[in-house]
């Protein structure tokens, strides 16, 4: 059995970021994620004045409930889906005027839900391009609240922006949500929010957000679930043993059901209350599975799809098309090129057993998901090269270094 270290959840450190800054007092982050997306992160908040110190392991953050310190910031948001849809409504919620803009792959992804519930809580917003999108201008006099409904089928982000903005508004927040993806990281939220002590909740379809302002706290951000999928699909796809601590029944991360997905396809799952292991069986079964709640893992079940016995039909999985790439169609471009039978609709993908062939350059679309997906394929076809593997450097920088660990110590 192979133990291995994950990082930070990505998740989890972009909204302990957004909630240390909006406490009272100072809040110490433990591992916190060291990717670029949480540097972004990281990086925005100093930019609108809060001190954030950074050193290894261990994050500090000055907490301000009455918003940024500054009364004026431009701020870059790079890549981060989190950074660009988070850091707006913060910036609302204190005095100033505030510019955002973010990479051309961010700016293609959509922003409008969000931004138009701003602008009903009276928010005075501008998209100084093209409406719904980066770049924005806010003339920040903070949010009085209210309620408000909301369309979250696109990005779960919409709302979690919006249920971590609620406790700085002067009435606080009933959101009522029209549609929801990926509900597991909205659960993420609340818990986190009740952690830092706002009594967040939801009934039915309405989320109550009172005007209880956050206390800083002392906070360990769990390992990854998404990215530690990419080691259960290689043990999976391989037949070796992998084990990744301190991701366990107790885990917030909704993506840990991959995990058990894996298992629905004839590996051996074991989750205890401190750690998962994954161990594979020499068989992988096809299935039909709804990943609308853990649709960041789609590419990791996409790309070792090939190996199993049967279809894999992945379905209700459309988000993925608005992501840092068109997911579904960038794995259909590259199951393609490697010579599997696939074919996707307007939000599924089926894809039927072949033996990938190479030699393949993988289309990554400088998309972090699609390159470490397709890197734990190669564990099992000959003559796959990525065009970006750099990309990885989003989430999980150390990538390539640890699968290389991986298949040296499995002999693979």
């Amino acid at each position: 059995m192979t133990v291995v270290q994950i990082p930070g959840s990505k998740s989890v450190t972009a909204r302990a970021l957004y909630l240390a800054a909006a406490a009272e007092g100072t809040t110490t982050l433990r591992q916190p994620l060291l990717s670029d997306d949480s540097e972004g992160f990281a990086e925005g908040l100093i930019a609108l004045g809060y001190a954030v110190d950074r050193q290894p392991g261990v994050w500090t953050i000055e907490g301000r409930p009455a918003g940024p310190a500054v009364d004026a910031a431009d701020v870059f948001c790079r890549d981060g889906a989190t950074t660009a849809r988070f850091l707006p409504a913060l910036a609302a919620t204190g005095h100033g005027s505030f510019r955002f803009d973010a990479s051309a792959q961010m700016r293609r992804r959509p922003l409008g839900p969000l931004t138009q519930a701003l602008r009903e809580l009276g928010v005075d917003l501008r998209h100084e391009e093209k409406e719904g999108h980066h770049p924005l201008r806010i003339e920040a006099s903070g949010i009085k609240g209210g309620s408000i409904t909301l369309d979250a089928g696109l990005s779960s982000q919409f709302l979690t922006a919006l249920l971590l903005t609620g406790p700085l508004t002067a009435e606080g927040l009933d959101i009522t949500v029209t549609d929801l993806v990926s509900v597991p990281y909205v659960e993420i939220t609340l818990a986190m929010m009740n952690r830092f002590g706002n009594p967040a909740r939801r009934e039915g379809d309405t989320f109550v957000v009172p005007p209880v302002r956050y206390t800083a706290t002392d906070y360990l951000i769990e390992p990854d679930a998404s990215t530690a999928s990419y080691v259960f699909a290689a043990a999976a796809l391989t037949g070796n043993s992998v084990t990744v601590p301190g991701l366990g029944t107790g885990s917030l991360q909704g993506d840990l059901r991959f995990a058990e997905v894996l298992g629905e396809m004839g590996a051996d799952v074991s989750i205890t209350a401190e750690a998962t292991t994954v161990t594979g069986t020499g068989t992988l079964r096809g299935i039909t599975v709804n990943m609308r709640d853990i649709s960041d893992t789609v590419p990791t079940l996409a790309a070792i799809a090939p190996f199993a016995d049967g279809p894999v039909r992945i379905e209700d999985v459309y988000n993925t098309r608005i992501k840092e790439c068109d997911r579904l169609a960038a794995c259909e471009q590259n199951l393609a090129a490697l010579g599997v039978p696939v074919a996707t609709g307007r939000d599924w993908i089926e894809i039927h057993p072949t033996q990938p062939q190479g030699p393949v350059e993988i289309a990554c679309h400088g998309d972090h998901r699609i390159a470490m997906s397709f890197s734990v394929a190669g564990l099992r076809a000959e003559d796959i090269t990525l065009d970006d593997p750099g990309c990885v450097k989003k989430t999980f920088p150390g990538f390539h270094q640890a699968l290389a660990e991986l298949r040296a110590e499995w002999g693979v």
